[in-house]
């Protein structure tokens, strides 16, 4: 079975521009899009972006992430974002444009646009942290109403995610494909790793990961959550014994499962409900 997501036409995802950057037709795939997951209370929402290596896009951690956070009283989005042979800065772009979209868009999308987060697995999570680190304030002299918004999430949530992209912490795979043909620059993927470029404005976040994580090491969180606490951010983060990279929801493992409930109170300790 394929385990590549991409968003469900009869779902009606929303394009995020009129005409895509950077758009290659011939990469085969879809423009970018964020796909609506609604629960119409007024709450605050969360952008979802799923994992896959900057590859591809995992189901598991997609459209199930947004029907598990509606059930919890919490509007959602998945971002169908550019991945391989589209190369930084196309991911960020597309990420950094759901969050102004959303926000612009509030009203119509019944959502609080100034509570927004964004949550990632694996590279998504490094998405999600980019998003949260390396965010503006929007471009007031732009003729686009969606690029004269903040790109600022007000929380991210980072799930098993890829934080370093150099040194014996770094996931391979995930820095190959977002950097291309860039791959050999060192100065870049520093300048890519969100944990050295955390400041006291960084948004509010909230980590998991397993500590047998074989795949995208536990210390990527534990670096990310020490950079947050040592600049003042306000963090959260749990790290659960056992268990492989890659759970998404983990059903059926009672103990790594909790981390969605966990997660729910962090964003209501924001202020994502009334």
């Amino acid at each position: 079975m394929d385990n590549t997501w991409r968003a469900f036409p009869e779902k009606h995802p929303v394009k995020l521009w009129d005409g895509t950057p950077g758009f290659d037709a011939a990469f085969g795939q879809d423009e970018p899009t964020v796909t609506p997951y609604l629960v119409g209370n007024g709450s605050g929402a969360v952008i979802v972006f799923p994992g896959g290596g900057y590859q591809m896009k995992a189901l598991h951690e997609a459209e199930p992430i947004a029907l598990a956070l509606n059930a919890r009283g919490f509007s959602a989005f998945v971002l169908d974002y550019r991945v391989k042979p589209y190369a930084y800065p196309a991911p960020q772009q597309d990420a950094a444009r759901a969050v102004r979209h959303v926000r612009v868009h509030a009203a119509e999308y019944g959502v609080k646009p100034d509570k927004l987060a964004v949550l990632g697995f694996s590279a998504g999570g490094h998405l999600a942290a980019s998003a949260g680190v390396f965010w503006d304030r929007g471009n007031r002299m732009n003729a686009d109403p969606v690029e004269r918004a903040s790109s600022r999430p007000d929380a991210m949530i980072l799930c098993y995610p890829v934080i370093q992209l150099f040194g014996a912490l770094h996931h391979g795979g995930s820095a190959k494909n977002l950097l291309g043909e860039q791959a050999g620059d060192g100065g870049l993927r520093r300048a890519l790793s969100p944990n050295l470029h955390v400041t006291g404005e960084t948004s509010p976040a909230f980590l998991w990961h397993t500590a047998e994580d074989d795949a995208v090491p536990v210390a990527n969180s534990i670096i990310m959550f020490e950079a947050l606490r040592k600049h003042g951010v306000h963090a959260e983060m749990h790290i659960f014994p056992q268990g492989r990279h890659g759970l998404g929801l983990a059903e059926g493992d009672v103990a790594v499962s909790q981390w969605v409930d966990l997660c729910s109170e962090f964003l209501k300790g924001l202020g994502f409900q009334a």
